[in-house]
């Protein structure tokens, strides 16, 4: 019988500790079929954070690191300067990435750091307990903000994307989704040109993907998946926000 489908070997054989319904596991699996499919896993080198993909390390079939909370950018650039033939890649939810993480994730990419960075945000705190993230929207409950985000106390979400565009050594950046299957296709495809950008020595990548969170949201993961598609998208919007060519 023909094999028309076949795990990647960009991913290890743990079970991973992801909830029912989250997207961490669908991400995971772009990541490690673009590296297969590059022909780079044994040349590559990934950086944990802190968070629910704080295990990462457990599922990429490649050299990996753990870094302190946030500092994920900070490790990944010393580990390319160390080691500048090698793919550096860092995966980072928005709580540690645009939270603690923020100015790390600012300056690597202002330096032109030539590393790549998986964000993905699922505008909430996942791992420690459904807080309000910086990515929250406006009026979503969350347990610190039980009434819904309200701008005029807690301020309106951060695009983080938009913002990194801004930046000169900025090479590639772009925003994503993992909730329906055309949209995965397209994330693909992102994380390739991102792995590509770092290839030709252009600087500093980013994909942000958007990502579900049931447990935290309250939802179910069909509901879930819907509720990336229309409340997210409309305040994080996808595309292309610099580089890309």
């Amino acid at each position: 019988m023909k094999t028309v489908f076949e795990k990647t070997t960009g991913l290890t054989e743990n079970p991973t500790h992801y909830c029912p319904g989250c997207t961490h596991g669908i991400i995971h699996r772009m990541v490690g079929e673009v590296l297969e499919e590059m022909g780079i896993l044994e040349d590559t080198v990934g950086v944990a954070s802190v968070g629910c993909s704080v295990l990462s390390y457990e599922y990429f079939n490649c050299d990996m690191t753990q870094a302190a909370h946030g500092r994920a950018p900070a490790v990944a650039t010393g580990i390319k300067r160390v080691l500048p033939d090698r793919f550096v890649f860092t995966y980072q939810g928005d709580g540690d990435l645009a939270s603690i993480g923020i100015s790390e994730v600012i300056h690597a990419a202002a330096r032109g750091e030539n590393i790549t960075v998986i964000f993905v945000n699922n505008a909430i705190y996942g791992m420690t307990g459904g807080q309000m993230a910086p990515t929250t929207l406006i009026g979503q409950k969350t347990a610190t903000s039980p009434f819904g985000r309200d701008p005029r106390l807690q301020g309106s979400p951060i695009r983080v994307s938009e913002m990194i565009a801004t930046l000169d050594g900025a090479a590639y950046i772009e925003r994503v989704s993992s909730h329906d299957v055309p949209n995965i296709i397209k994330a693909k495809k992102a994380i390739r040109r991102a792995f590509d950008t770092q290839k030709k020595g252009l600087g500093f990548s980013m994909v942000e993907v958007l990502s579900t969170c049931p447990t935290n949201w309250g939802l179910d993961p069909h509901e879930s998946l819907d509720w990336v598609k229309d409340s997210m998208i409309p305040v994080y919007p996808l595309g292309i926000y610099k580089g890309g060519n």
